[in-house]
């Protein structure tokens, strides 16, 4: 006998019971999701990230779905190791991993930790405060490699930012001076390996963007208006060609 519609979308109500929860197994793992699925297939991903980190055979994982993995660690230095090194990457995209929480927060797998460098920032404010700030403007600033005290051997200063998946790299930055006029500073982002060069996003290819793909269409549509604008200039004209033949017979007759 059939199942009563509401009988069929009644929820199931996972019991509270040892036997039912894996979440103490859960605690030396890690979960992550993959940003560009066309470019980063998850059979491929399972079986290449331990061999990556150079634990293969300390390092289980699993596919939780076509987009969220996880990977569980025989001890911490292991876990912890893996999570240090910073932007890791699959096939040369980015992917987001973050320790396994029982209760995640809305933001989770949102955030990678990016060391950023800046450059071409003003002389009259190299602050740790002022850095920070520069740092916000592309995420969340965690860590400013910067020591007032000591030799600056290099172009730029680093910070390490927690940077939102969902936005774009940022590469400039018009920055107006209290002092008056503005200068423009600049963005690299270390590790960052293969991104949307149009938009500079992180979850899709140049020929897949939506900026490129809107562009596309529009010089689709623009072609086949002149194709069409030029059948009917062709049409008119082949039309009146034919109203003065039939009015005063073939150029040159009687």
């Amino acid at each position: 006998m059939a199942l009563s519609l509401e009988e069929e979308e009644k929820p199931f109500d996972m019991p509270n019971l040892p036997g039912f929860s894996s979440a103490q197994d859960n605690v030396l793992s890690i979960v992550g999701r993959i940003l560009n699925p066309d470019h980063q297939k998850m059979p491929g991903l399972i079986i290449t990230m331990p061999r990556k980190w150079q634990k293969e055979g300390r390092v289980r994982g699993v596919a939780l779905s076509q987009e969220k993995f996880q990977f569980f660690f025989q001890n911490e230095h292991d876990l912890n190791d893996v999570l240090e090194r910073g932007v890791q990457t699959y096939n040369e995209w980015a992917l987001v991993l973050e320790r396994w929480v029982e209760n995640p927060p809305e933001d989770y797998l949102q955030y990678i930790p990016i060391w950023v460098q800046i450059r071409d920032i003003p002389m009259n404010h190299y602050t740790k405060t002022a850095l920070t700030a520069l740092g916000d403007l592309v995420g969340k600033t965690k860590m400013v490699a910067f020591d007032p005290s000591k030799p600056i051997t290099q172009d730029f200063i680093r910070v390490q930012v927690m940077f939102n998946v969902a936005h774009p790299l940022r590469k400039t930055k018009v920055i107006n001076l209290p002092e008056g006029g503005s200068t423009v500073i600049r963005y690299a982002y270390e590790k960052m390996q293969k991104r949307c060069f149009t938009c500079q996003r992180l979850n899709h290819e140049q020929d897949k963007c939506p900026i490129e793909v809107k562009q596309r269409q529009e010089r689709a549509a623009e072609r086949r208006a002149n194709i069409l604008a030029q059948k009917e200039k062709t049409s008119l004209v082949l039309y009146w060609g034919s109203s003065v033949w039939c009015v005063g017979g073939a150029p040159g007759g009687p």
